[in-house]
């Protein structure tokens, strides 16, 4: 009876595939079938969850099924993230324009990412102090504990690195491991490794141009087959939120997300927050915030049911180049550097919040202004090298935590709602990403503000 059941889970999600799929085929716009995927995925999983119940035989094979599909797109996306970061930085040196401003671009992009983070990270404080959270509210019951005896090696790791220890991991000993991912920080290494590249195409250049111009046209064509790959894999976007949407629906535990509501809407506050943030500096910068939020969503839409900053970077730098008309040397140096500094969720919110919640545990006064100072410089500090994937906000949060001498084990306590509210991290993540992008070209001429305002964009380059 059960393999009959889901039989016709996998029948209903098919047709609901065809049924996105007919709609591409009458030119329904790109953002359009990828809402259309998320309401339902969102209502699909509901239906699921209410039937069968959230940890059946039934759920968790039709699940398994379903990850054909959802963590499959996923998969390919992050197939694709260590060539484009690579072919990315290295192709942002080989813009003759781009290589003039280059020291432009560097200061405003990462200065940008680190500022917004040390925003999002006073607002994660506001957010605690405002909702009144503690850290000893906290009841840990068998997953939580769990979670906790799960994080103690990492705990050990991170607390037996000082921050310079920290920092010399970023640099890569072994290229082609960091671009097989092999260690934590193989996204910075191999931003590190592309950055060497392009400073020595420029001297090059300079005294063998003939050779350079060679080099150039090799990085060029080799990053259009990578984007044109992307571009491939972007066209499965639909069917991929589609299936993360439902398995969202259907395994989340609202029971004890009911528990734990309070500690969700004060993150949920402080997420929107901080998005309000960054349309404020789009609309100082003379920039609709409108026209911002309506090209960004097929991104953040991808953002928040994928939970991976990583998997989002070929949409995160298609929108910046074919939607906003930011340079593609700018948004391919501020895109794969956001992977891995500044994320105002995962590295700026999340860890601010928590750090709030269990200081007073270890007698600390939260409104102390020395401790909100050193902790904000901390999370700023801490941001750098934080993966763009599921669980960086763990790390970043164990690698705060530890800095400051505070109690690691509410990291675990947390791990009943952590799904949920990495959704909205992540997206937060890559709206900061594309923030600093927008602004960067905007103050280094690198923009072209008639792509920003035309209709488009994104939906005409992923159907092409």
């Amino acid at each position: 009876m059960n393999t009959f059941l889901v039989i016709v889970n996998i029948a209903i999600l098919l047709a609901i595939i065809i049924g996105l799929y007919i709609m591409q085929k009458k030119h329904v716009t790109f953002s359009k079938r990828v809402f259309a995927g998320l309401g339902l995925g969102i209502l699909f999983g509901i239906i699921i969850h209410l039937i069968y119940g959230t940890s059946s035989e039934v759920t968790d094979t039709t699940i398994q099924w379903f990850n054909i599909v959802g963590s499959g797109y996923v998969s390919l996306l992050q197939m694709i993230v260590m060539p484009l970061v690579f072919i990315s930085i290295v192709a942002a040196f080989t813009k003759v324009t781009v290589s003039k401003n280059l020291g432009k671009i560097s200061f405003y992009g990462i200065g940008i990412l680190l500022v917004t983070t040390g925003i999002a990270a006073a607002i994660g404080i506001g957010a605690a102090l405002g909702f009144g959270l503690e850290g000893v509210q906290l009841q840990a019951g068998d997953a939580e504990n769990a979670r906790i005896e799960s994080l103690t090696e990492r705990v050990a790791t991170v607390e037996g690195m000082t921050i310079p220890q920290q920092i010399l991991s970023f640099i890569p000993t072994n290229p082609f491991a960091d671009l097989a991912g092999s260690r934590s920080t193989s996204t910075i290494a191999v931003v590190i490794f592309a950055s060497f590249i392009g400073i020595a195409y420029l001297g090059v250049r300079r005294k063998q141009p003939e050779q350079a111009e060679l080099f150039a046209k090799i990085v060029e064509s080799f990053y259009a087959i990578v984007m044109r790959i992307v571009t491939l894999i972007l066209r499965l976007t639909p069917y991929g939120v589609l299936a993360l949407m439902t398995k969202v629906a259907a395994t989340s535990d609202y029971a004890a997300i009911m528990n734990l509501g309070k500690f969700v809407i004060a993150s949920y506050v402080a997420l929107i927050a901080m998005f309000l943030v960054h349309l404020l500096m789009i609309s100082v910068a003379k920039l609709s915030p409108v026209t911002f939020v309506k090209k960004a969503l097929p991104a953040l839409t991808f953002a928040f049911t994928s939970r991976s900053s990583a998997g989002t970077l070929p949409l995160n730098i298609k929108t910046q180049t074919d939607g906003f008309g930011v340079s593609p040397g700018v948004a391919n140096f501020v895109g794969p550097f956001s992977l891995t500094i500044g994320q105002n969720g995962c590295a700026g919110i999340y860890p601010a919040m928590l750090a709030v919640m269990v200081a007073p545990t270890v007698g600390i006064n939260p409104l102390d202004p020395g401790f909100i100072i050193s902790l904000i410089l901390v999370v700023i500090i801490g941001s750098f090298g934080v993966a763009g994937v599921g669980g960086g906000a763990t790390f970043a949060s164990l690698i705060v935590l530890s800095v400051l001498n505070l109690p690691v084990a509410i990291v675990g306590l947390l791990i009943s709602v952590e799904p949920l509210i990495d959704m909205g991290r992540t997206a937060l993540n890559v709206s900061g990403s594309m923030t600093s992008g927008v602004l960067t070209g905007k103050i280094t001429g690198e923009f072209d503000e008639k792509v920003y305002n035309e209709k488009g964009g994104l939906d005409d380059v992923v159907e092409a």
